[in-house]
């Protein structure tokens, strides 16, 4: 038998679709249903590789995680990834399909139809529900003819549609009226509910407004979430978390926010530990003096690197790390940290540029992404890092480049397949890996903290940390608050119904 579908779309961007999807997945998970996210096409710098190497938008392994399930590629078949304002990497059933301008993609759209129906199908073979998300808004009418993501998608697979909105940036019942009366007749019959998100107050201050919104749409509300911080990945670089910064932190952690900034997800373990702050910087005037500067991972290494030099934050990191600052790169940050980055079959955009000559390597670039789980062990450390010494790590590559050692650097982690990975410069003060999730490993982000202790000074109690039990935990609460603000018994008459 089919699944059963329902789909969240928003009236804006950021209007709290991933997070309403997630809670639904969990909800349906605990009531025992087989649940599984979908989405069709997402527009992200935060990726996953999945266990059989294809690359997928974060969110929807975040939310297959919430399902209690492994993500697969089928969950997000095209992932755009943003290299430029008017282009992306396309990728289409977890692999490279290439670079394209917005407009030819836009003009094209309608041919990866059959590899979204196919992902779609097979997940609907698989499950009991397909709880799918939308992008952007289903009212950008100059988009309208060719979407595959939002009310396009949902007549090809005939779902449901919840509409969501984001009260918290003002304006609420207008973009819920006003998304609604830009579809069409057959499209605003196909939103069985609205949603109000991310509300600060007494619910019964907004009830007039909830009253009035569903007599001029004749949508009903199927409730008003609250908000509430649950600590659950992100979707993109709107997250509030780029902005969050902790007032009673003892260590001061700065991680470089560049232009093209992804997998800042990588970092989240930091930001757990009590005692310990990060931050996101973007401008000389605010990097300070931190005790430890990341540099992470980047869609666009050469263009972000230029845009570090030209910012003058460079010089400062520089500076920093000449005064024993260490200073880590992961990825795209561990290809700037070199001597120079190599670019012969222009993968970015062709020839070569000065690195920051931190770490005596190279790095050029190569058409294949290399794209894999791996598991490791830290051989050799010293210096800021010598507590990670023996310890077990894993994490994910994606990269489409290769940095080699010309000499001088500590090759510190030695990985399951055979290769190495982690170079590590004479003094011991700067750190690169290509890991994306090295920092989530059992120990590692505790042993940078304490050596950063050590080295100031200060002393913090950390207790022993289970990041697993920890995200359960996450999406307990988080389905608790989904069935606290939404009539749930009404969701299930909508998915039981259909269209």
């Amino acid at each position: 038998m089919a699944a059963k579908a329902i789909m969240i779309q928003g009236t804006m961007s950021n209007s709290g679709k991933s997070f309403i999807t997630a809670g639904l997945c969990r909800v349906f998970k605990q009531d025992g249903y087989k649940v599984a996210p979908f989405k069709s096409q997402n527009m992200a710098l935060n990726s996953y590789i999945t266990e059989d190497r294809l690359e997928i938008g974060r969110a929807q392994a975040m939310q297959a995680e919430a399902a209690g399930i492994a993500p697969t590629v089928e969950m997000n078949p095209i992932l755009l990834k943003p290299t430029s304002n008017v282009g992306s990497q396309v990728i289409v059933n977890g692999e490279v399909y290439g670079n394209m301008k917005a407009m030819d993609y836009y003009s094209k759209k309608q041919q990866f139809i059959p590899e979204v129906m196919k992902a779609y199908n097979k997940l609907a073979e698989e499950y009991d529900i397909i709880v799918i998300e939308g992008a952007g808004s289903p009212a950008e009418i100059n988009l309208k003819d060719n979407d595959i993501v939002n009310m396009g998608l949902a007549k090809l697979v005939k779902a449901p549609v919840l509409l969501a909105g984001d009260i918290d940036r003002g304006g609420v019942f207008a973009s819920l009226y006003g998304t609604v009366k830009l579809l069409d007749a057959d499209e605003q019959a196909m939103i069985k509910g609205t949603i109000i998100n991310k509300f600060r107050g007494d619910v019964k201050i907004l009830e007039p407004g909830l009253r009035m919104i569903e007599e001029k749409t004749g949508i009903p509300v199927v409730g008003v979430v609250p908000m509430k911080y649950i600590d659950i990945d992100d979707e993109d670089s709107l997250s509030s978390r780029l902005t969050v910064r902790k007032t009673e932190a003892v260590i001061d952690i700065a991680v470089i926010y560049l232009p093209h900034i992804s997998n800042f997800t990588d970092f989240s373990a930091f930001e757990r530990m009590d005692g310990v702050g990060l931050r996101y910087v973007r401008k000389t005037s605010d990097l300070g003096n931190p005790d430890l500067i990341i540099l992470p991972g980047t869609k666009n290494t050469m263009d972000d690197l230029a845009w570090l030099r030209e910012s003058g934050l460079e010089a400062m990191i520089l500076r920093a790390s000449e005064n024993k600052t260490p200073v880590i790169g992961i990825c795209g940050g561990f290809q700037m940290l070199g001597d120079m980055l190599l670019d012969p079959h222009g993968v970015e955009h062709g020839g070569q540029m000065r690195g920051m000559g931190l770490l005596n390597t190279e790095t050029v670039f190569a058409d294949a992404k290399t794209r894999t789980q791996i598991r490791g062990k830290v051989l050799e450390s010293f210096g800021d890092f010598d507590g990670l010494c023996g310890m077990a790590v894993s994490g994910y590559e994606i990269h489409m480049g290769e940095t080699r050692n010309l000499g001088g650097c500590r090759t510190c982690i030695v990985l399951e397949d055979g290769r190495t990975d982690a170079l590590l410069n004479e003094a011991g003060t700067v750190f690169g890996s290509y890991l994306h999730g090295i920092f989530d490993s059992d120990g590692v982000a505790a042993a940078i903290v304490s050596k950063l202790c050590e080295k100031k000074g200060v002393q913090l109690s950390q207790e022993e940390f289970n990041l697993q039990a920890y995200k359960e935990a996450q999406y307990d609460k988080l389905a608790a608050l989904i069935r606290k603000s939404l009539d749930m018994k009404k969701v299930y008459e909508i998915l039981e119904n259909g269209i």
